[in-house]
């Protein structure tokens, strides 16, 4: 259950072909998600929401992205996460990302501001009363802003199995390359009833949390919202599922099959 909102955020970060198109999301647009262990065991629940506000006189997307344990599991291990990000309304570049956590005790007390003319982020350890200065990669992204940024911009319509796609990211202190794969087109069956989806396998690091590199698998709608709807992880211990069961505010007609 640890990193959930990571976990979450990290595995859509996709590095498509780019076209200008209409945006898919608007103001209020939320999601639900509840979290399962091995298959069975509830976990907790996420959720995701947009707004729509300024930072330092620029109109920008306020995203809030919240996690935390339910049930039995809790009790023995609780978690309790926040992350931010204000992102450019035009651009969808990020100019400051947040990340409150406190996971079994764990906590972290972060704030990154980015100035994109200059390539850096500035990382505010408010934990440890400590600022420093890193260089990052032109219109570089963050966790949360990225998924929201490529929304917009991935062309989905040309893309082939097998398709690797990246991204550069900063998260905490660190400058790092996403790599993911597209595994191709599939109908599943949700709660909601059946959805066209694209199917995705990113690259993780092998280890403390992920069981292999390709142990992670996600599903996004396949229309104008794209939305996340179903991920799978293989962790060191177990598995971790998370599926959407609530939104509200989607911007396009959402396609779904009754029969």
């Amino acid at each position: 259950m640890k990193n959930v909102l990571l976990i979450i955020g990290i595995i859509f970060c996709l590095q498509p072909s780019f076209a200008q198109k209409k945006s898919a999301f608007q103001d209020g647009e939320w999601f639900k998600f509840e979290m399962s262990y091995s298959g069975f065991l509830k976990a907790g629940n996420a959720t995701l929401s947009v707004d729509e506000t300024t930072l330092q006189g620029k109109p920008v997307y306020h995203v809030t992205g919240k996690g935390w344990t339910t049930g039995a599991i809790k009790w023995f291990f609780k978690v309790k996460d926040r992350y931010e990000s204000y992102f450019d309304k035009n651009t969808g570049v990020p100019y400051k990302f947040i990340r409150k956590i406190d996971e079994g005790g764990h906590t972290k007390d972060i704030e990154i501001n980015f100035d994109q003319i200059k390539r850096e982020a500035i990382v505010e350890n408010k934990k440890n009363k400590t600022t420093n200065t890193f260089t990052t990669e032109q219109d570089v992204q963050d966790m949360v802003s990225a998924f929201y940024y490529l929304r917009n911009n991935y062309e989905t319509n040309n893309i082939k199995e097998g398709d690797v796609v990246e991204l550069d990211m900063f998260f905490d202190e660190e400058n790092f390359g996403f790599k993911l794969k597209f595994l191709g087109r599939e109908t599943v069956d949700t709660e909601f009833g059946k959805i066209k989806t694209l199917r995705f396998r990113p690259y993780v690091m092998a280890g403390r949390v992920f069981k292999e590199q390709e142990s992670l698998t996600l599903w996004v709608s396949a229309d104008e919202n794209k939305i996340p709807l179903k991920i799978k992880a293989d962790l060191a211990v177990g598995s971790l599922r998370a599926d959407l069961v609530e939104f509200k505010g989607l911007k396009h007609y959402f396609p779904i099959q009754f029969d």
